[in-house]
Formats: C-alpha cells, sequence, structure tokens
C-alpha cells in the first residue's frame, strides 16, 4: 500500500525508528499509526534480545554531580564497540542513568544482586509489621511475601522507573536504546555517595530535590 510520507516523519520522530523501518511498518499495518508504533517497539525489543549473549566490553563510566556536590554517582555502562560509546545516544543514556541514580538512591543494579542474607533481614522487619499490624496468620506470609518483592524492586535500578518517562523501568528504556544503537548494552556497576550520609544531621530529601530538577529539564 502507499504510505503517506508525512506520516513515515511522524512516526520516525515519535520511535526514533529509521525511514524505512518507518515505512514498513505503516504498510504492514495498514497506515495505522498506534499499531505500527507498537510493531516497531517490538521489533525493537526482539532485535535486542538478540544481542544478550553477545559480551559488552566497552562503554563508559559516567559521573554526576548534583547539589552544588551534595550528591554524587558513578556508573559503568557497556556497549559492544568503542564506535557505539561515543555516540550521542549512549552517551545521553548514560547522563540520564546517572541523574536517575543521584535521584532514586537504588542499592543494587538487578533483584539478583541483593543476597540472601539482606533478603531475610528485611522480611523479619515486614514480619514483624504484619504482626504488630495484627494481620491474620493464614494471609501473613502472603503479605510478607509481596512486601519483600515490592522492596526488592524498588531497591534495583533496573526494575525503577525512570524518572525522565515513568511509563516505563530503566531496563526497558535500556532495551529500547540498545535497539535503537544496534548493540547490546548494560549496566555493570554504580556507586552514589551523598555529602554526610551515615551521619547524624538535619534531614534534607536531597533526592526529591534531584529528581524534581531532572524532570524540570
Amino acid at each position: 500500500m502507499s504510505v503517506d510520507a508525512k506520516l513515515v516523519m511522524k512516526l520516525r520522530q515519535a520511535t526514533g525508528a529509521g525511514i524505512m523501518d518507518c515505512k514498513k511498518a505503516l504498510s504492514e499495518n495498514d497506515g495505522d499509526f498506534d499499531k505500527a508504533a507498537e510493531y516497531l517497539q517490538i521489533k525493537k525489543k526482539a532485535k535486542a534480545a538478540k544481542k544478550a549473549d553477545r559480551i559488552a566490553a566497552e562503554g563508559t563510566v559516567q559521573s554526576y554531580i548534583h547539589m552544588g556536590g551534595k550528591i554524587g554517582v558513578l556508573v559503568e555502562i557497556n556497549c559492544e564497540t568503542d564506535f557505539a560509546a561515543k555516540s550521542e545516544p549512549f552517551q545521553e543514556l548514560s547522563r540520564d542513568i546517572a541523574m536517575h541514580i543521584a535521584a532514586m538512591s537504588p542499592t543494587t543494579v538487578s533483584t539478583d544482586e541483593i543476597d540472601q542474607q539482606t533478603i531475610e533481614s528485611q522480611r523479619a522487619i515486614f514480619v514483624a509489621q504484619v504482626i504488630e499490624e495484627g494481620k491474620p496468620e493464614n494471609i501473613a506470609s502472603r503479605i510478607v511475601d509481596g512486601k519483600i518483592t515490592k522492596w526488592m524492586k524498588e531497591g534495583a535500578l533496573l526494575e525503577q522507573k525512570f524518572v525522565k518517562e515513568p511509563s516505563k523501568t530503566i531496563k526497558e528504556h535500556l532495551l529500547a536504546v540498545s535497539g535503537d544503537i544496534g548493540e547490546k548494552l548494560s549496566i555493570r556497576r554504580f556507586v552514589r555517595y551523598e555529602l554526610g550520609e551515615g551521619l547524624e544531621k538535619r534531614q534534607d530529601n536531597l533526592a526529591d530535590e534531584v529528581a524534581a530538577t531532572i524532570a524540570g529539564g
């Protein structure tokens, strides 16, 4: 079918996909914009999934300092080639991830990195809370399991909602950029410092201020 060039450009602007890919997506979905956009997203995820076993040893260590030196982040993000590491999409991704870490204070990259001892310690806290609330014993275990699952996801960077685009997780954003760049991308490790962390001091919610700054930008 004949595809409207203006619709092709609109789809390209919305998805970042190539012109020929946009044209094909519209053609195979009878010119339906929403279906074509969904089609491209599925293709992008499938392309990224095929790269999962590749070795990504290039990349960058991105830094971010916020609040006049009150919060600092270092994060290592990997790709497959030095060429991709120098590209604007990869550099933008790295900056965004570093700012997200500053704002959302994740504790690990993924839930797999949370050790069993830490999980059991948190479980004990939740059990005590559930007992204090007087929940029936027959549902207490399920309540605690649900709290543990939520707690693990909230602390894992890949499972967190992306500050700049809350409709997707960091993992989903990473896969989307991977599809755009055409290489496997991964977040290897990070460290986040907050001035005076662990010391007794006046409590300011710096993370909220970081998130507000990012959203406003």
